[in-house]
């Protein structure tokens, strides 16, 4: 652990470990029957000091000694003996500490104590001097430190500078860096204004970096930076993209066409239920968002309040993405463009994690309902779709696919009072970009080439917010360029690099037209006179292994991730308008990897085949969604019928929870280790609309 190797114990050890376990082993037997029966003798207290002295991770004993001193509390006489009784678990978990300095329990029971008020919170300090000359960078101490000085409301300006000596003694101690990012938070809290903010910012930078450049290797102060660059960045929540996209004229139909003109060249978006899907995203996770604080002015729109619906929802109902429908009643079929304008943050509500509050923002854009086509849709419908290369043309040389490129990525967004980049914010990562490279032509530090990466990203995201599209791209080839190199010096961390650099390959490959065009290919079913062009987003192939930058890419509909290497699909989920999505030859170990794309209602063909579903024998992940059988999940289905029809539910409830809500018309399967016929069964059972599996047309 931290670096020092085991040594196999000596005999004697081993001995004297084995005798020190029998006793132990006698003290609990006997505190557990003091516990069970209650019983809160003199013995019984002497046996459960013996024991946590002995052994200080006892839970259950830390919780017995806290029954047993309520206990004595109550039938105390006077303050004497309350004090003396206090005094005494002091001086109990004192010894206890003593024989394991990181012990949770006898921490917290010392809390506990001191939470009754009749302790000296001097001798406390003096005490946490003592320990902290044994152990200077220990977590526990450092945490009841914060405790007691809250406790004395010794000012945070004290607080500070007691760090500060701490860090010249040691550099190295990263509970100082923590706790100094602790005490600065509230100081800039409680300073009002930019102008306060950014003065300790700037000292804190000119401060962390003596340590970096008197040892680039030791990661404390690189962390501490980490938290500064954080605080650099940090700024209210904002809009960035929605779909539609502001100034967009979208046609509305059951299969995408118009008197056959065809305004975006997919190959259909079904609206049989004549709702179209509004998206919004932010650069944050943000909660709040709903009819009251986002307002949707449509003249045709059918029904009362819309509801949003986080997408990729944190367990406090933060979500990036946001999701509701417009409704047109079926009178509604006209060639007239019916005008949507939303207003986001309309009143106050809308907070990000930190509560920070979103501002007013406006989009607009016009729709057209025309008659529906049930007939043709379905016609389109049966043709299989297929990902060879043959049938994909590249749209890089013709510039009607870049005018509807740029079209499609209109994300200019109207602000209210819009926050742009402060020049302050640019210059000080301009300054730290510079002291990077600095140290980085000196040592090759592999910590400082992150740092320098993460740097970089943040300097594309400040222009991104000043001057969007224009000129983001500047650092992408060095930042690409730095994780290469770390995969190559660091390997034990290579599934971390490959993910930072999948997430800034995306950034490169979406931040304007031009980019996003050298992947963008026309498909063509040639069998099909009813088929007209599609435009495919192909980012097969380029060894992604995260994906981002999906607020970028809420217009497309048909979408290539083949042969990279994704193990998960988590981000897909935004792209509400996504029918076809190929994810062949990746790195998907399970079903619930899959979860995402549930929330994809439009999706008709998923192509999943030679992955590694089923590969491995313990899928840990399979047990982190709710079985079908739990009465939240799946409680409208009759489980009867998949047992009458031989098929055991409990073998792919995973699949279910996956699959049961979609709408496919093709899937492909095959190449994993899962599949076998029984699956594929059951995968009829609950898709009755599916046609194509595995190539094979479906009675």
């Amino acid at each position: 652990m931290h670096g020092r190797p085991r040594k196999a114990p000596t005999q004697e050890e081993q001995e004297a470990s084995s005798l020190k376990a029998v006793k132990l082993r006698e003290l609990q037997s006997q505190l557990l029957n003091f516990h069970r029966n209650k019983i809160y003798t003199k013995e019984a207290v002497d046996i459960s000091t013996k024991l946590l002295e002995s052994n200080p991770e006892h839970y259950t004993g830390w919780n017995y000694r806290k029954l047993s001193v309520q206990n004595l509390l109550e039938s105390a006489l006077d303050s004497d003996s309350v004090q003396s009784i206090l005094d005494e678990e002091l001086r109990l978990v004192e010894n206890a500490l003593k024989q394991n300095f990181k012990s949770y329990g006898a921490w917290h029971h010392r809390k506990w104590i001191l939470s009754k008020g009749h302790s000296s919170t001097d001798k406390e300090l003096r005490l946490l001097g003592k320990f902290q000359k044994l152990d200077a960078r220990n977590f526990h101490a450092w945490n009841y430190r914060r405790f007691i000085t809250a406790l004395k409301e010794i000012p945070d300006e004290k607080e500070l500078q007691y760090t500060t000596d701490m860090i010249y003694d040691n550099f190295s101690n990263y509970s100082a860096w923590h706790n100094r990012s602790v005490l600065l938070s509230h100081l800039m809290e409680a300073r009002e204004g930019h102008s306060g903010k950014e003065n300790v910012l700037g000292e804190e930078f000119e401060f962390v970096r003596s340590a970096l450049f008197t040892d680039p290797d030791d990661q404390s102060g690189w962390f501490y930076h980490l938290w500064l660059l954080y605080q650099t960045l940090k700024r209210e929540p904002l809009l960035i993209t929605s779909w539609p996209s502001t100034g967009s004229n979208i046609q509305l139909s059951v299969n995408g066409y118009l008197d056959g003109q065809s305004l975006l060249p997919v190959l259909h978006f079904q609206s049989k239920a004549r709702k179209y899907p509004i998206i919004l995203c932010f650069n944050e996770a943000v909660e709040g968002v709903c009819s009251s604080t986002v307002t949707v002015e449509c003249e045709y729109h059918a029904g009362d309040d819309l509801i949003w619906t986080p997408l990729s929802a944190n367990k406090l109902d933060f979500a990036q993405a946001w999701l509701t429908y417009l409704n047109f009643p079926d009178e509604v079929n006209s060639l007239k463009p019916y005008s949507v304008k939303i207003t986001v943050a309309h009143v106050p509500g809308i907070t990000s994690l930190s509560g920070a509050p979103c501002s007013t923002t406006h989009t607009s854009f016009t729709v057209c309902v025309p008659l529906h086509d049930l007939k043709h849709a379905e016609l389109q419908t049966m043709e299989r779709i297929s990902w060879k290369e043959e049938k994909f043309r590249a749209c890089a040389t013709q510039p009607q696919d870049a005018n509807l490129l740029h079209s499609l990525g209109n994300f200019k967004i109207t602000m209210e009072n819009k926050p742009s980049a402060s020049d302050w914010s640019m210059e000080t990562i301009f300054t730290e970009i510079a002291h990077c490279r600095e140290l980085l032509s000196a040592t090759d530090c592999k910590i400082g080439k992150l740092t320098l990466a993460r740097l970089l990203m943040a300097h594309n995201t400040l222009i991104s917010y000043s001057r969007p599209n224009d000129g983001a791209e500047i650092h992408y080839d060095e930042i690409l360029a730095l994780y290469r190199d770390l995969m190559k010096m660091d390997p034990k961390h290579l599934c971390y690099y490959e993910d930072e650099y999948s997430l800034a390959l995306l950034k490169q490959l979406t931040s304007n037209t031009e980019s996003l065009l050298k992947y963008s290919y026309e498909y063509q079913e040639s069998t099909s006179p009813s088929m007209k062009s599609s435009l495919c987003l192909r980012l097969n192939g380029l060894s992604l292994s995260r994906l981002g930058s999906m607020e970028c890419l809420l217009w497309v509909q048909m979408l290539d991730l083949s042969h990279n290497k994704l193990r998960s699909v988590e981000g897909l989920e935004a792209l509400q308008l996504l029918s076809y999505l190929n994810l062949s030859n990746n790195k998907i170990c399970s079903f619930t990897a899959l979860e995402p794309i549930r929330m994809l209602k439009a999706l008709q063909v998923l192509d999943v085949s030679y992955n590694e579903i089923g590969a491995h024998s313990v899928d840990s992940s399979r047990y982190l969604c709710s079985s079908p059988m739990n009465h939240a999940v799946g409680n409208d289905w009759n489980f009867e019928e998949f047992a009458n029809g031989g098929i055991k539910l409990n073998d792919h409830w995973d699949a279910f929870l996956v699959f049961k809500d979609l709408n496919l018309i093709q899937l492909e399967i095959m190449g994993n280790p899962v599949v076998n016929d029984q699956l594929k069964a059951f995968l009829f059972k609950i898709m009755p609309e599916l046609k194509w599996l595995d190539g094979e047309k479906c009675n």
